[in-house]
């Protein structure tokens, strides 16, 4: 059975029409749960660094996800281009519960840790997967409403992921806020089944070009994967050995653009106009959101008392202003830059206004509002970045230009996050002092998201 046409009526071009049901509930409960994983490690995290005493690895835990992510994300891009997306998919999803029920048994950081590693290494194969499953399964027209639908499955985890993982762990410890997880992933593989059996004219005739070679893009995603994590592990350690630590950052650098040089679009590195911009633009909504949103609950309990549920209120926040965002770029018009431009401008202001949360004086609580519209620009810019970049692709490389979009937007998270943990550990650990550092964070985060909003204009 072939996806259906551009032409299609529509009634038949709807989401929840009988031509798409399945896929579109399949992929939105896949998204869910993988939504539902990452609301829920931000809000116990403080827990599991206090019980595994790992307060110095609290950024290195996120973004060996994302780093896991990042190799992931090619090989799955590499496959969907090749022999489709069912595999990787597959995959992704056995691996992402693998990783749940390593990081509730962990003992030590160091299996913390490794189980981050591999639901990274699962999700990173299931998002490449999905998207080309949107770009194969749904004609162009209707693609913007299922990027809306991903981003709308946000918003039952962002409601009630913070409560629920907050009691969760109050009641019953971290542990089963991982476990919990792991039974409902049957039934999103159930209802994935049929579109997980088409395919597409694409799969006939696979890319000849440059990233296409097996051999050639996992060794750059090997290269790429191993830069960033010896690059952060640099970092971290720069403030107690200079000379060691500033050897590592630099032997990362040059193992990261080796493997970013391949990976990439041709031209992506200088931000070249059209599909190499676009492609960047999702590393620079990343690292500037997440470098944030990541140490808002540390920030909010360490410094302002906040509770677990509390803190998490934050996050709940930014996830449904994203879902918003998302929905209204399926129903915008206007040139597609002009989106990607408003969205990083909402960022970088709602990450100046953030900051204040944690000033003296100044109520906690204005991180909620400030976080709202942090997520509308996310999912107002971002969203369009996606539907931007499959338009800009050629059909039989979908595969390879999503899982460019997943590299730059998990190392963009990853290279943040790492940065900012180890911007924590360099200020110090008492209350003033991480009130220091997220003032320090979001300021370099804000001037990224700025970043964003100037070179948005080269994606034409």
């Amino acid at each position: 059975m072939t996806a259906p046409k551009a032409t299609d009526t529509p009634r038949e071009s709807r989401l929840l029409g009988p031509a798409y049901r399945s896929a579109t509930i399949g992929i939105v409960l896949v998204v869910t749960l993988i939504a539902f994983e990452g609301m829920s490690v931000s809000v116990v995290m403080p827990d599991i660094a206090d019980e595994l005493d790992a307060l110095d690895l609290y950024g290195v835990s996120f973004s060996a996800f994302l780093i896991a992510s990042l190799f992931a994300n090619v090989v799955a891009g590499l496959w969907a281009d090749r022999r489709g997306y069912a595999v990787p998919f597959v995959a992704g999803v056995m691996l992402f519960v693998v990783g749940m029920g390593l990081a509730g048994a962990a003992t030590s950081a160091v299996l913390f840790l490794v189980a981050r590693a591999v639901q990274g290494l699962g999700a990173g194969a299931c998002v490449v997967a999905l998207y080309v499953m949107i770009a194969r399964v749904y004609p162009a027209g209707v693609q913007p409403k299922a990027f809306a639908a991903i981003s709308a499955a946000w918003v039952v985890p962002a409601m009630v992921g913070p409560a629920v993982a907050g009691f969760v762990g109050e009641q019953w410890g971290w542990r089963y806020v991982f476990y919990g997880i792991i039974p409902l992933v049957l039934p999103a593989l159930a209802m994935l089944v049929p579109a997980l059996r088409r395919r597409s004219d694409a799969e006939e005739s696979p890319s000849g070009g440059p990233r296409s070679r097996p051999l050639a893009m996992t060794l750059a995603a090997t290269a790429t994967a191993f830069g960033a994590g010896v690059l952060l592990h640099g970092v971290d350690r720069l403030h107690l050995y200079p000379v060691s630590g500033a050897a590592e950052t630099a032997v990362g650098l040059a193992s990261m653009g080796y493997g970013l040089y391949r990976l990439l679009p041709p031209g992506a590195l200088r931000f070249a106009r059209g599909l190499p911009t676009t492609v960047l633009m999702r590393g620079l909504f990343s690292a500037s959101f997440f470098g944030v949103n990541s140490f808002i609950p540390l920030a909010l309990e360490e410094v302002k008392s906040f509770q677990l549920r509390e803190a998490g209120m934050a996050l709940t926040a930014g996830a449904l202003g994203w879902s918003a965002g998302s929905y209204l770029q399926s129903r915008s018009a206007g040139e597609p830059y002009r989106r990607i431009r408003l969205g990083a401008a909402a960022v970088t202001v709602s990450i100046l206004v953030c900051l204040f949360s944690v000033m003296p004086g100044v109520t906690g609580w204005i991180a909620a509002p400030a976080w709202v519209v942090a997520g509308f620009g996310m999912g107002f810019g971002m969203t369009t970045v996606s539907v931007t970049a499959l338009k800009q692709s050629p059909v039989n490389e979908q595969g390879a230009n999503s899982a460019a979009l997943s590299v730059t937007d998990m190392l963009g998270s990853a290279l943040a996050i790492g940065v900012a943990g180890a911007l924590v550990n360099l200020i110090g650990h008492s209350s003033a002092e991480i009130a220091t550092g997220f003032v320090v964070i979001s300021l370099l985060m804000a001037g990224i998201g700025l970043s964003a909003t100037v070179l948005a204009g080269r994606i034409r």
